[in-house]
């Protein structure tokens, strides 16, 4: 029934013991209605007829004590004015709400979240050694916007980021920053998780050159040397990837399961190596004492870790360490493979036995000859690492030249000496 709303009668209103709420319609402001339920509470409401459809429409104003009759009145002004122009009120605030909400969920969905969903809906079908280093690399290279909106990271911001790679000479990072944001970002564009993809049609960076460092004897020597000062795991893991002229994240995520009983091969699952098929690396004598140098813990299979569950990271930091102990400069642990395959070509090894050391594409051979060239020179490898630990150990040893050691017994000696 139709009343004057003053505030005093809204607050004596009372629903009937009969019904579960009532409601009472002001008399001075067309629409302006105010529910009352059951349970006491006085809801002011908006009641009109859509012109279209001829349907009756309700929209909650606020509640009586939150605001006032004269805030109801004039909200209730507005909006009937809106219906007058054909806009929907109600329509307006679903749209408002949708608005809010859309806008939560866009601030929810970090750039942290971002690449987390892709790990695991999309990079669990990649390779392992892909997975982490594409995480990895974005991570560090957008450290300070993983816990901003994903959708709030711009074409400048990469630019900047992937310029400054360039500028810092480190071309071969940018490139792969810009080609793991990219993958990551389409992806999400994909699934409708974001609208636009910062990283497409981004400008050509600066070409990668080709490393041409050469670490000569005494240079491997001494870093060898500073190597076998340095304490687990780090000390034993430059080691390892001295003597094995495998990769760093390959050598870091080394498994006890991988490599056999008597510590005389290790065995690299594809899933981490780049070209996606296992490895086998014959261990000499001195991988053998550099695993030896590292405290195996029950239950862990990492060889190198210090949490036990990950793989050792911070190589920047173990690198610079070795520059200073070792006063060698201007280097990359990536190039004791060149080292390696450099010395051994010096003592007659083949390219072809070259590339099977380092895992990589037979370029000596044409496509047809890789068809049916499928021997794994497994012999031929163990004797040429066998040949290059050699090497090390002479060229770490403290002694002339003209006897320098030649054997890991010799090593000993000479460093106890």
């Amino acid at each position: 029934m139709p009343m004057k709303l003053t505030e005093a009668a809204i607050a004596a209103l009372e629903c009937p013991p009969d019904r579960r709420d009532m409601m009472m319609f002001d008399t001075e402001q067309k629409g302006l209605g105010v529910r009352v339920t059951k349970q006491g509470g006085r809801v002011f409401i908006l009641q009109w007829i859509d012109g279209a459809t001829r349907d009756k429409r309700r929209e909650v104003l606020g509640d009586f004590g939150q605001i006032t009759l004269k805030q109801a009145r004039q909200a209730a002004q507005a909006r009937l004015g809106d219906v007058a122009k054909g806009i929907d009120p109600r329509a307006v605030r679903k749209a408002q709400e949708a608005a809010v909400k859309a806008a939560k969920a866009e601030a929810a969905f970090t750039l942290a979240s971002l690449l987390d969903d892709w790990a695991k809906l999309h990079l669990a079908q990649r390779r392992e050694r892909y997975q982490a280093e594409a995480i990895r690399s974005l991570s560090i290279a957008f450290d300070g916007e993983l816990k901003r909106p994903a959708s709030a990271l711009s074409r400048a911001k990469v630019l900047q980021v992937v310029d400054a790679y360039d500028k810092a000479g480190k071309h071969a990072t940018a490139r792969l920053v810009r080609a793991y944001g990219r993958a990551c970002f389409a992806w999400a564009v994909k699934r409708g998780k974001l609208a636009s993809n910062p990283f497409q049609g981004l400008p050509a960076g600066v070409k990668s050159q080709p490393r041409e460092r050469l670490l000569n004897g005494d240079e491997i020597g001494a870093i060898w040397n500073a190597a076998c000062a340095m304490a687990e795991p780090y000390g034993p893991f430059i080691r390892l990837l001295m003597l094995s002229l495998m990769r760093r994240e390959e050598v870091a995520a080394m498994k006890w399961s991988e490599i056999s009983p008597d510590l005389t091969a290790w065995a690299c699952p594809g899933s981490r190596m780049k070209k996606g098929a296992a490895h086998i690396v014959a261990l000499s004598d001195a991988a053998r004492e550099a695993l030896g140098a590292i405290t195996r813990l029950d239950g862990q299979d990492l060889v190198f870790s210090t949490t036990g569950k990950t793989p050792i990271s911070g190589f920047s930091k173990v690198k610079a360490r070795l520059d200073k102990a070792s006063k060698v400069t201007g280097w990359v642990l990536h190039d004791f493979r060149r080292a390696g395959v450099s010395h051994l070509a010096r003592l007659g090894h083949s390219a072809v036995l070259a590339d099977a050391l380092l895992a990589h594409k037979g370029q000596a051979l044409s496509d047809v000859a890789r068809v049916y060239q499928v021997h794994d020179f497994a012999d031929e490898r163990k004797a040429a690492l066998e040949a290059w630990a050699a090497h090390v150990l002479r060229c770490a040893s403290p002694e002339p030249e003209g006897n320098k050691v030649t054997s890991l017994a010799e090593h000993r000696a000479a460093r106890a000496g």
